[in-house]
Order: structure tokens, then C-alpha cells, then sequence
């Protein structure tokens, strides 16, 4: 029979297992599901139900991983920086690379959660990849960094070699081969970043004959974000490409 004092040890013990709620930050406002708080949730009942049984076994389960094979939605999954690229003072373009020349399995449209740690802060948000839906080893990001913003400390400390942690993927919007005649594209900034895969889903399939406007917002001619990217995929038929300037 255990006595006061081994419940009490068993008890604290438990209670060091419990799941610990997110902060308001670990959200990125982007109403994935599952959010960081479904996960929470989710967590939580295990955790109740394994103290329940007294079955610690209940509540096995790795946070991340390593090497990934396939993306998660519900785990963060590590992957490596190959390559650091400063498109401007405030603008990267990050690539990750991936095992055994393996494709990263987003569907134009979707896009990742980023998991970050400043200052013992865990942070969250949520990011487009804009390489290739089909590219091969890689997957490249467009990250801005404001300079009040605690992700964007996190993202300028990066460097080749470097390991961040990513779940998804995320998003409701699938775009399918001619499913829309004419699509309009307003993108400012970084916000390009959506747009892109979109895009370039359209132009590699020669069966697609969906027209395109896309309508770029950017403070100078010289601060387009893939400017040469741009300027390729307008030569396409069905492309058009606007570029608005705030300054001359």
C-alpha cells in the first residue's frame, strides 16, 4: 500500500509530464489545422487518460524528428539550410535541403508552419515555400524581416548549415489544371510568395490554359522580389505581369 508521501512523489511526477499550454506567440494566426492548440488539446486528453490508467506508456511520442520522409501537420519535422541568400537589406531567400533528392509533397497553394525560439520564446509562422512543386533535394523559402519582429531575429541569426523545424501542410486552396479561366493576382511585397508556386504550375503544364494577371506592388523597380523570375513567366502566352511602384 503507498503511502502519503510516494502519492505525493507519484503526483509530482505526473504533473511534470502534463503538456504544457502554448503562449499566444506559438500561434501564427493563420487558422491551421490542427493549430498549436489543438494540438494542445489533444495532448492534454492523452495525458489525462494515461494518469487515469497509470500508464505512463501512453504518452510515448517524439515532439520532432530528423532526416523527415514526409511532412506532418501535427509534428515539426528538422530540416537543413543549404544555402543563405540576401536578396536584400531585409528580404532572404533560404533554401532547405531535402534526403535522398526527395520532393517536399505541397500542392500549389499550401503552405508551411515555422518554428522558431528567441529568447526562450517559442514562435510560429506561417510561411510559402516558393520553389517548384516538384523540385527534387530542395525547398526554398522568402522570408522579410522587420526589424521589431521576433521571427525575423530568429531568421537573420541563419546560416548555411543551420537546422530549422517545420509541420504542414496547410491550406484549403488546391489550385487544379484549368480549373478557372482567368486568374487574378494581387500580391505586395513578400506576399508574392503564394502566387508563385500558383504560377509556375500553370506555365510547366502546357495543357493549362488558365490566363494569368499578376499585379506585383513594390516600393522600387530594383526591389522586386524574382525579378527574373517575373520577366520569364511573362513570355508565356497566357501571362501578363504589372509591376506598381511607391517610388521612382
Amino acid at each position: 500500500m503507498m503511502d502519503e508521501t510516494g502519492e505525493e512523489e507519484e503526483e509530482e511526477a505526473w504533473l511534470q509530464l502534463r503538456p504544457v499550454e502554448p503562449l499566444p506567440s506559438q500561434c501564427c494566426g493563420s487558422g491551421c489545422s490542427p493549430c498549436v492548440f489543438d494540438l494542445y488539446h489533444r495532448e492534454l486528453a492523452r495525458w489525462e487518460a494515461a494518469r487515469a490508467s497509470k500508464d505512463s506508456s501512453l504518452l510515448s511520442g517524439e515532439e520532432s524528428q530528423s532526416c523527415p520522409s514526409k511532412l506532418n501537420p501535427e509534428t515539426f519535422l528538422a530540416f537543413r539550410i543549404s544555402a543563405v541568400d540576401r536578396l536584400t537589406k531585409d528580404t532572404y531567400r533560404i533554401r532547405f535541403a531535402l534526403p535522398r533528392n526527395s520532393q517536399l509533397g505541397l500542392r500549389p497553394g499550401q503552405h508551411l508552419i515555422l518554428r522558431g525560439k528567441v529568447d526562450d520564446l517559442e514562435i510560429q509562422r506561417a510561411y510559402t515555400p516558393i520553389s517548384p512543386a516538384n523540385a527534387e533535394g530542395y525547398f526554398e523559402v522568402l522570408i522579410k524581416c522587420y526589424q521589431t519582429g521576433l521571427m525575423s531575429r530568429y531568421v537573420e541569426s541563419w546560416s548555411a548549415g543551420d537546422t530549422a523545424f517545420w509541420r504542414g501542410p496547410f491550406g484549403d486552396f488546391f489550385y487544379k489544371p484549368n480549373q478557372y479561366g482567368e486568374l487574378l493576382m494581387l500580391a505586395s511585397g513578400t506576399g508574392l510568395a503564394p502566387m508563385v508556386p500558383v504560377l509556375q504550375s500553370i506555365t510547366d503544364n502546357a495543357e493549362d490554359e488558365t490566363f494569368v494577371t499578376l499585379v506585383g506592388c513594390f516600393k522600387t523597380f530594383e526591389g522586386i522580389y524574382l525579378k527574373t523570375f517575373l520577366q520569364e513567366q511573362a513570355r508565356f502566352w497566357n501571362v501578363r505581369t504589372f509591376f506598381v511602384l511607391s517610388q521612382i
